[in-house]
């Protein structure tokens, strides 16, 4: 397949900002962005470490109480997380969930939840097997992955905005 060249003298259709001045200035103002600031690598380094020790017990079989801890320490930091972010898009954007600009993370954050309840579920109530429930856990990271990718990416949205003149998308 070939790809469509673009002629030297066009540009790329411009991009609407992720923030108005408005929301900017919101955004800038509130604890709650040093708050979901300081929880995201917090919730990566106990995904990371969870990651590790879920496969531990797939693969050896020993470490099952490590591993359900460190799931149950990330599901925690997933629910405060959930629930600071969705303060911080009220206080920036003037709702809770579904901001336009976050509307895709904010649907596929919903998934990552379910899974990870799905998981609190199954271990309280047994309804899974250790092995089930660690893989089901797997599931739930891998959701967690994708969602963390789509923040990332609006994040780097975010810095190119910042860096381009006022009036002008990046």
């Amino acid at each position: 397949m070939r790809r469509r060249e673009m002629h030297p003298n066009a540009h790329p259709a411009p991009r609407k900002r992720l923030y108005t001045e408005e929301q900017r200035a919101r955004r800038d103002a509130t604890r709650w962005t040093l708050v979901q600031g300081l929880l995201a690598p917090a919730q990566f380094l106990a995904f990371a470490v969870s990651v590790v020790l879920v496969l531990r017990f797939l693969l050896t079989g020993d470490g099952y109480m490590a591993a359900t801890v460190s799931i149950l320490v990330k599901t925690g930091f997933l629910y405060v997380i959930m629930v600071t972010g969705a303060i911080w898009e009220k206080v920036v954007f003037g709702q809770y969930l579904f901001a336009p600009a976050f509307f895709w993370e904010d649907v596929f954050s919903f998934a990552v939840i379910g899974l990870h309840t799905l998981y609190i579920i199954a271990l309280f109530t047994g309804f899974l097997t250790a092995t089930e429930q660690m893989v089901l856990a797997l599931l739930a990271y891998a959701t967690y992955a994708v969602n963390a990718g789509q923040f990332l990416w609006k994040l780097r949205l975010a810095r190119l905005d910042g860096a381009a003149p006022q009036g002008v998308s990046a």
